[in-house]
C-alpha cells in the first residue's frame, strides 16, 4: 500500500483534470451506452437533482428535528409515492438508501411483526420467492437469520404461484413477487399472489425497485401497459420502490411504503440504555444524507404527471424500437415485458459471446444465464442511440456467426 495522505492539499483546479481522467474509461453513459446502474432522463433533470442535492449537502435526515425542511420533504415524497401505488389513506412509508435496504427494512418489519404474533424469536422463519426474485432478500435472510425458498419460475419467465403456495409451510412469513424482476423484467401475477397470502395470512411484499415510478406513468402512455401489482390490491402488505432509478433521483434514494404506517414500528430501532439518550433510526444507516432526500423531492415536483409522462412515452418508443430490431435479427424475447426492461437470447448462437462483443465497443449491459441472455434497462435517452445498440448488436452477432468471436468466459455478468 504505497498511497498516503499529501503533506499539502491540493487546489480544486488540479484536482478536478485528475479525477476527470480517472472517468475516462468509465462507460460513456450520456451516449446512452449504458443500460444498468444509470437512469439517464436528461440534462435538465440531471442540474435539478444536482442543485436540490447540493443545497442540503450537510443536513442530516437523522435529526428531524434539527431540519424539519427534510422531515417535510421526506413526508411529501412518501405521500407521492402512495398516491402513485393507489394506497389506502392508512399507508405510510419512509425514503431509504436504496432498494437493497427498502427490501431489508420490509423484511425486518415483517420478522418482527411475525415473532411478535408468535412469541418465539427462536424460528428460522422462511420467505417464499421465485427464483427471478433480486439477491437482496437472500442478503437480508442472511442478516436476519430467515431462510429464503427460491422457486422455479413459469415457462414465461414469471412466479408459478401454484409452487409457491406448495412451498408453504408452518415457518412461512413473507411471499414475494416482482413488479417487474430485475433478470427478465416480466412482472409477476401479484393479483395471484395475493390470493395464496390472503388465504395464509401471510405478508406479501412487491418488490417494484424497478418499476415503481415507472410503472404507472407506463399504464397512462402505453398501448401494452403494466400488469397490476400495487397496493390496488389487497393482499399487498409492502412496496419497494427507487427513486433513483424510474423516479431519476440522486444515487442513494429508494422508498419503503406499507399498507398501514404502523407496521413502520416493526421498521425501526429504538435504543436509549446509554448517556446521551433515546437513540431512534428508522433505517439501518445512522445519518441519511439531506441531500439524497432533498434531490428527489425536487425531481418529483420539477417533472411533474406531464415530465414522467412524457419520458415513460420515450422509454416505450424505444423498448417498441428494441423488440422490432430483435425479431428482425432471429432473437428472442424472454416473457412478455410490460415494464422497462427487455431481457432476450439466441436459439441459434452463443448470445454471451454476442454480449462481450458489446461491452468491448463500449455498450454496457447486464448479462443473464439460465437461459444465457442479455438485459437491457431502457431509459429515456436511450430512444436517442436505440438504433446504434442495434447496429452494434448486429454487428456483434454477425461475428459470432463467422467465428471472428467466442466467448471469453461464461457467465460473465455486470449487474
Amino acid at each position: 500500500m504505497t498511497k498516503t495522505l499529501p503533506e499539502v492539499g491540493t487546489a480544486w483546479p488540479e484536482l478536478e483534470p485528475r479525477m476527470r481522467a480517472m472517468a475516462e474509461h468509465d462507460v460513456q453513459w450520456r451516449d446512452g451506452k449504458a443500460s444498468v446502474y444509470i437512469f439517464h432522463s436528461g440534462d435538465d433533470v440531471m442540474h435539478v437533482a444536482h442543485e436540490a442535492y447540493g443545497m442540503f449537502i450537510a443536513e442530516n435526515g437523522l435529526g428531524p428535528a434539527a431540519f424539519p425542511s427534510l422531515r417535510q420533504m421526506e413526508r411529501e415524497v412518501v405521500e407521492i409515492a402512495c398516491n402513485l401505488q393507489n394506497a389506502p389513506e392508512e399507508a405510510g412509508g419512509g425514503i431509504t438508501s436504496g432498494g437493497s435496504e427498502s427490501i431489508l427494512l420490509a423484511i425486518k418489519a415483517c420478522r418482527d411483526r411475525a415473532r411478535a404474533a408468535r412469541g418465539n424469536d427462536q424460528e428460522i422463519l422462511e420467505i417464499v420467492a421465485p427464483y427471478s426474485v433480486h439477491p437482496a432478500f437472500d442478503k437480508g435472510a442472511h442478516l436476519m437469520g430467515l431462510k429464503v425458498v427460491r422457486v422455479p419460475v413459469a415457462d414465461d419467465f414469471v412466479a408459478d404461484v401454484q409452487a409457491m403456495a406448495n412451498a408453504i409451510t408452518a415457518n412461512t412469513v413473507m411471499l414475494v413477487g416482482s413488479a417487474p424482476c430485475f433478470p427478465y423484467g416480466v412482472i409477476d401475477p401479484i393479483e395471484e399472489l395475493s390470493d395464496i397470502a390472503l388465504k395464509n395470512d401471510l405478508w406479501l411484499h412487491v418488490d417494484a425497485c424497478v418499476g415503481g415510478y415507472i410503472n404507472p406513468f407506463l399504464a397512462k402512455v402505453s398501448e401494452h401497459p403494466p400488469e397490476a401489482y400495487d397496493f390496488a390490491i389487497p393482499g399487498v402488505m409492502s412496496m419497494s420502490l427507487d427513486l433513483h432509478k424510474y423516479g431519476y433521483a440522486a444515487k442513494g434514494a429508494s422508498t419503503l411504503l406499507f399498507r398501514d404506517k404502523a407496521l413502520k414500528q416493526h421498521q425501526v430501532f429504538d435504543f436509549n440504555d446509554w448517556p446521551c439518550g433515546q437513540m431512534f433510526t428508522p433505517t439501518f444507516a445512522g445519518t441519511r444524507p439531506g441531500g439524497a432526500i432533498s434531490a428527489a423531492w425536487a425531481v418529483l415536483n420539477h417533472l411533474g404527471w406531464d415530465g414522467y409522462c412524457e419520458r415513460a412515452t420515450r422509454i416505450a418508443e424505444a423498448k417498441a424500437e428494441l423488440i422490432e430490431g430483435l425479431e428482425r435479427l432471429d432473437l428472442q424475447v424472454f416473457g412478455d415485458p410490460r415494464s422497462s426492461i427487455v431481457s432476450f437470447g439466441w436459439q441459434n448462437g452463443d448470445i454471451l459471446a454476442v454480449g462481450e462483443g458489446l461491452y468491448a465497443d463500449g455498450w454496457f449491459s447486464s448479462r443473464l444465464t439460465n437461459p444465457d441472455g442479455i438485459q437491457v434497462m431502457i431509459s429515456p435517452e436511450h430512444h436517442k442511440t436505440m438504433a446504434n445498440y442495434l447496429k452494434a448488436l448486429e454487428k456483434n452477432q454477425k461475428d459470432v456467426m463467422q467465428g471472428k468471436r467466442v466467448r471469453a468466459q461464461k457467465g460473465v455478468s455486470y449487474s
